[in-house]
């Protein structure tokens, strides 16, 4: 799935959908999609308060389908979308969090939904 494609699907048609599951690749190519904008954004900053603003924005507006594509990432594990508040944790929190979110999705339907179509 192209990264802008899924980007849309991700922001569009599932911003606060915390139920389901999501695959690997809808989970990365929103993530690259957002490093992507994030330092576009930071670059610009540095030259213009202007773009620091548009990068505080981003960052607001982001905040929910980012919490929502993880919830249903550790849904594909068959993890509690609670798990994604291991990140809170120093040091560990976050490595944990990017094993979790990193590892192949339940190879069959679990409690929280059917395998994730179009995606890895």
């Amino acid at each position: 799935m192209p990264i802008i494609d899924n980007w849309k699907l991700v922001v569009l048609q599932r911003y606060a959908k915390f139920d389901g599951r999501a695959g690997r690749a809808e989970y990365w190519w929103f993530f690259l999609a957002n490093v992507i904008v994030h330092v576009t954004l930071a670059a610009l900053a540095l030259a213009s308060s202007v773009f620091f603003i548009l990068l505080i924005v981003w960052w607001l507006a982001i905040l929910v389908p980012t919490a929502a594509v993880g919830v249903r990432r550790l849904h594909d594990t068959n993890k509690s979308g609670w798990l994604l508040l291991i990140f809170l944790a120093p040091i560990v929190g976050p490595v944990l969090l990017i094993v979790f979110l990193a590892i192949e999705g339940d190879g069959a339907p679990n409690q929280y939904g059917p395998l994730p179509t179009g995606t890895a």
